[in-house]
């Protein structure tokens, strides 16, 4: 009866392979017609989110639809690169969470670029060496990403897609106790989404700042006395054996990260749109713009302000509202605003991503050495 049953599955693999050649062979045609075309881009995100989608849907059943939204990232990764290998920059170096989130996002065949900083990812898109770039904007325990806000305003690129990682941080030494600790290294967000965690179990460590979560797996492999503070991913990338999970402060912890591009996304009917406005220095102008999209009854989802870098002490504002810029109920806002608003500025319109549920509280028991996690 075993060997029947694999018999069945080892010829049912084999009529999987033989599809996903049809389906390569398919992806060849369209590479021929688009160029005949003379379409420079050949990656429809809309395209993929429409197919992930209508396939998450149909299989749910006893394959469970996320393993369905994965299975069929890494085929449409793969074809796509039959037809053209899509370059994406990201916030580097191999082993963070920008890393994690742009493989969700693009699957493994795409050509990755990893950067040292946000201002980097953005040079690498606006100078078409990335088709895309992938870089966090906010986490729901320390807010908004100031380096990708301010490299959203001062530059042109837009956001076309959003993605929002639940970020579970590990502790990660070589050392065989919390006590056996003396320096702890992360990223200065890492820290700051575990500073309860490590003020109660690691009060007298030195804690570190870098670069990157990665970086500090670097440092904790090289000392035995050292810990990092990052993602299990980091624990199989630089060989440090994972000593406790889920040290982050808030179960719900998750990181949004975007898509940057040239152009942003059609409308899908879920959509979220950022922009930016500066006004006066007189009574009611920041009320007078916020005014216009109540009126035309487009709900904020976020505002956050920033520092001008036209003058000291004056401030614009960088909001996230529901809605697509081509929405009657939108544009009729926008039009409104820019008559109160000293300016306005349009930084993408794109499908919203939901927030994941929490998968329960945080546990801050030391779990012993398990291995890489």
């Amino acid at each position: 009866m075993l060997a029947g049953a694999r018999a069945r599955i080892d010829a049912l693999d084999d009529e999987i392979l033989d599809l996903l050649e049809k389906r390569a062979d398919i992806a060849r045609e369209i590479a021929v017609a688009k160029q005949k075309a003379k379409i420079e881009s050949f990656h429809d995100p809309e395209r993929e989110r429409q197919v992930l989608e209508r396939l998450a849907h149909r299989g749910e059943g006893r394959f469970p639809p996320d393993a369905v939204r994965a299975v069929f990232r890494e085929v449409m990764s793969a074809c796509l690169s039959v037809e053209q290998p899509l370059r994406v920059a990201y916030l580097g170096p191999e082993g963070t969470f920008s890393q994690m989130a742009a493989r969700h996002l693009f699957g493994l065949s795409a050509r990755y670029r990893e950067c040292a900083t946000i201002d980097a990812v953005f040079d690498a898109v606006q100078s078409r060496d990335a088709t895309y770039g992938v870089v966090p904007i906010e986490n729901s325990t320390e807010g908004a990403v100031s380096m990708t806000s301010d490299a959203l305003l001062d530059g042109q690129l837009l956001i076309r897609q959003e993605y929002i990682l639940p970020v579970s941080h590990c502790l990660l030494t070589r050392a065989s106790s919390l006590s056996a600790i003396d320096t702890v290294y992360s990223h200065p967000q890492a820290l700051a989404q575990c500073r309860l965690w490590i003020a109660k179990h690691l009060p007298r460590a030195q804690v570190v700042q870098t670069t990157s979560t990665a970086a500090a797996a670097r440092e904790a492999q090289a000392d035995d006395r050292a810990a990092a503070i990052g993602a299990a991913i980091a624990s199989e990338i630089h060989d440090v054996p994972i000593l406790s999970r889920n040290i982050q402060d808030r179960p719900e912890n998750a990181t949004r990260f975007v898509v940057l591009g040239h152009d942003d996304a059609k409308p899908s009917g879920r959509d979220r749109t950022t922009l930016a406005f500066g006004v006066t220095h007189h009574e009611g102008a920041l009320r007078r713009v916020l005014t216009e999209f109540e009126t035309a009854g487009v709900n904020l989802t976020r505002i956050e302000s920033r520092p001008s870098r036209q003058k000291a002490w004056q401030y614009v504002f960088l909001v996230d509202v529901e809605g697509h810029r081509d929405s009657p109920e939108l544009a009729k806002a926008l039009k409104g605003a820019r008559h109160s608003a000293t300016f306005v500025k349009v930084i993408g319109s794109y499908p919203r991503s939901d927030p994941p549920a929490p998968k329960g509280k945080p546990s801050p028991k030391t779990r012993g050495r398990k291995g890489k996690g």
